[in-house]
């Protein structure tokens, strides 16, 4: 029989099982693909550790030129979701995602291995990942500590992107970018929002016919226990008065017709639109599939439209 501290007290599937006793067991993203050459694209991947006695690391990826006479690549920095608790910059979906949007693009990736939580709770994954913007920031004179971002990246063509609790720390990157005005910083072009993990205690769209919205809440409990709740402003961007400072002109949101956060993304579009930010957002929608669907079905035609479309978003000088 088993003891009372065995006892679930919660369970999400398919992020995590907490015990009575503080235990807790994560469910998924616990694989990890080494970096190395991708064969099919020849894009480059290594591993670096940006801050020293620390394990705050990003993984590069380094694609085949498509013009030889341009030097300078533009540059994505990517933040991986899993709800704050789950996958890292090496689980093998992102990994997958990312050589191939490095392939495609033509831009060099860095994608940022923060720590996640329950161990690490957020903010930790917030301020791990700004350090990984600063350590990029160090480039911008061509004599930074990684030489590949030296001689490669063009640190005036940068773009955030991630997927779900990724796409929350972008968007909040990008805050960051526009109101700190740091002196050794990159030039934020635009942000790439993939099903963005928003929440709100007032339900919008079909939120209040779904009973996994409640189950969201949870999941950004867990991750977050000094949280105030669902309008802290680290997750509902109405409640963050620092919301149109974001730093860049141009932002791009995916939703998914399947997804409980939809009407989230689309709610974001109004909450950019009163605060008097003065940029330019699109917001698509991918109808007949669910949360992150291009993570699993990278060769489907809705994951290649995306990735086409980010692609052209990414390259776009004007």
């Amino acid at each position: 029989m088993d003891s009372s501290a065995d006892q679930i007290i919660k369970e999400i599937l398919p992020f995590i099982r907490v015990y009575k006793d503080g235990r807790y067991e994560k469910l998924s993203g616990n694989d990890t693909v080494p970096a190395g050459v991708d064969p099919s694209s020849g894009v480059q991947s290594k591993d670096v550790v940006i801050l020293p006695d620390t394990p705050l690391s990003v993984r590069l990826y380094i694609p085949k030129p498509h013009n030889p006479t341009v030097k300078k690549l533009p540059l994505l920095i990517y933040f991986h979701g899993g709800g704050f608790i789950i996958e890292s910059a090496a689980s093998p979906p992102y990994h997958r995602l990312l050589n191939l949007i490095a392939a495609e693009s033509g831009a060099v990736v860095v994608s940022v291995d923060y720590r996640t939580a329950p161990e690490h709770p957020v903010p930790a994954c917030f301020n791990d990942s700004w350090e990984a913007i600063k350590w990029v920031g160090q480039h911008v004179d061509g004599n930074g500590p990684e030489s590949c971002l030296n001689e490669l990246a063009d640190l005036g063509h940068v773009f955030f992107a991630g997927d779900s609790a990724g796409a929350t720390i972008a968007h909040h990157m990008a805050i960051r970018v526009g109101s700190s005005h740091p002196s050794r910083s990159v030039s934020l072009r635009g942000v790439i929002l993939l099903h963005p993990f928003f929440l709100g205690k007032e339900r919008v769209g079909s939120e209040s016919d779904n009973t996994r919205a409640t189950i969201v809440g949870d999941l950004w409990t867990i991750a977050h226990p000094g949280t105030s709740g669902e309008d802290d402003p680290l997750i509902n961007p109405a409640m963050d008065p620092k919301v149109s400072d974001l730093g860049c002109s141009k932002v791009l949101v995916y939703v998914a017709e399947k997804d409980i956060l939809k009407d989230r993304g689309y709610y974001y579009k109004d909450i950019l639109g009163k605060s008097g930010w003065r940029g330019d957002m699109e917001v698509i929608e991918d109808k007949g599939v669910g949360h992150v669907y291009f993570l699993f079905n990278p060769s489907d035609d809705a994951s290649c439209t995306m990735r086409t479309r980010i692609c052209t978003f990414i390259n776009d000088r004007a």
